[in-house]
């Protein structure tokens, strides 16, 4: 069953009320009520005045359970617009728009979250039967890197790889390397806390000018830093 509350002429704009209406459709009343409640919003304020008559209504007229109800719809309408002026320069005016808003919220006990959970046990029963397929995929496609020496390459820029060894060390780990660094150090070869420990001073100033962060990062830090994270894992 579906109750109607309805707020007509509430002084806020559609756009700004409508930006509140998105967050709570299709929520349970008691987390979209929470989500009004911290909301510094005036929209949230108007949608959960409207909400808690639909409430009232629901629980006093209709005897429904309040905890079976969720929001089936939040629409805002445009409501009319007051015309006022300004007073400006040179004896002209500026117009100034005062926009209202209809607000209606449907609430229902039918068709809700509840009622959708089948299918979303479905979709997860579906998502974990694939997951173990696809586990077994990248373990087959890593496993030509079984030896961690695999794909190393020396050049002038010290020990880097021209693919991913079998074992990789989350850089991130370093100060100041976050995931975007990260990527770019493992577009050039580098996955191991080992490579930066041994980097040399020439090392540090051709990936500076490769990855375009000179300057912005102690490099002398990292190395102290890759070594300690090495030892701790690997003990040596």
């Amino acid at each position: 069953m579906d109750v109607t509350s309805t707020y007509k002429f509430a002084r806020i704009s559609a756009r700004k009320a409508r930006d509140v209406a998105r967050e709570i459709q299709g929520l349970p009343v008691s987390a979209a009520l929470d989500i009004l409640n911290f909301t510094p919003r005036k929209g949230a304020e108007l949608f959960s005045k409207t909400m808690k008559t639909a409430l009232a209504d629901a629980e006093n007229n209709f005897e429904l359970s309040v905890d079976g109800l969720y929001v089936k719809s939040a629409v805002v309408g445009e409501g009319p617009t007051f015309k006022r002026f300004k007073a400006r320069a040179r004896g002209s005016a500026a117009p100034i728009r005062k926009r209202t808003s209809h607000l209606t919220v449907i609430l229902s006990n039918e068709g809700g979250p509840e009622a959708r959970a089948p299918r979303a046990a479905k979709s997860a029963k579906t998502a974990a039967e694939a997951k173990p397929a696809k586990a077994a995929a990248t373990k087959a496609a890593a496993k030509p890197a079984k030896d961690s020496s695999a794909g190393r390459v020396d050049e002038a820029r010290g020990m880097v790889y021209d693919s991913a060894p079998a074992e990789v060390d989350d850089l991130k780990l370093i100060s100041g390397v976050g995931p975007v660094l990260e990527e770019k150090l493992n577009s050039v070869g580098i996955y191991r806390f080992e490579q930066i420990a041994n980097w040399s001073e020439r090392n540090m100033q051709e990936f500076d000018e490769l990855l375009s962060f000179k300057g912005r990062i102690e490099r002398e830090e990292w190395l102290k830093q890759a070594k300690t994270l090495h030892e701790e894992k690997y003990g040596k």
